[in-house]
């Protein structure tokens, strides 16, 4: 948050896995961010959506601009 209470978005970079490289805005600095990709649906849906799902994790010791999200291998 600034001074005046309106609220500050800051860049961060993704690293690693489906996203890696891409440049993203952020507010309050999230600990998780989650990546979604849509995936190919080859039979009757229902109406449903599929997506995958990819988690980064900020990394807590980069503390300026651009701060850094890591790919989260292992998170369902």
């Amino acid at each position: 948050m600034t001074h005046d209470g309106m609220t500050q978005c800051e860049t961060a970079v993704l690293h690693g896995g489906p996203a890696d490289g891409v440049t993203i805005r952020v507010t309050h600095r999230p600990g998780v961010v989650q990546v979604t990709h849509p995936c190919t649906v080859e039979g009757p849906a229902g109406g449903m959506r599929i997506a995958a799902l990819y988690i980064y994790r900020r990394d807590l010791r980069v503390t300026e601009e651009p701060l850094r999200y890591g790919f989260d291998a292992v998170s369902p």
